[in-house]
């Protein structure tokens, strides 16, 4: 179940809510009774991988060198 993120502006307190998506946009009460709260906009961050080292961009050539690895454009010497 999805967790959103509340800040209360009457006493500044953030908290989180478990809640369906469909319920997403509902408001929330503050967990001191407040009820002015603000939905925040929550990142998610995700690290690392698997094999390690930077990413290659998706069509970068193996070899390097050109568009075909230097071998039949002029990379020939």
């Amino acid at each position: 179940m999805p967790r959103y993120e509340f800040r209360c502006r009457s006493c500044a307190t953030t908290f989180e809510v478990d809640r369906p998506m469909a319920a997403s946009s509902e408001p929330a009460d503050c967990p001191q009774g407040h009820g002015d709260t603000v939905k925040l906009l929550s990142t998610v961050a995700l690290g690392g991988r698997a094999g390690g080292g930077a990413p290659r961009p998706a069509m970068a050539p193996a070899g390097g060198g050109g568009c075909c690895g230097g071998g039949c454009c002029g990379g020939r010497g």
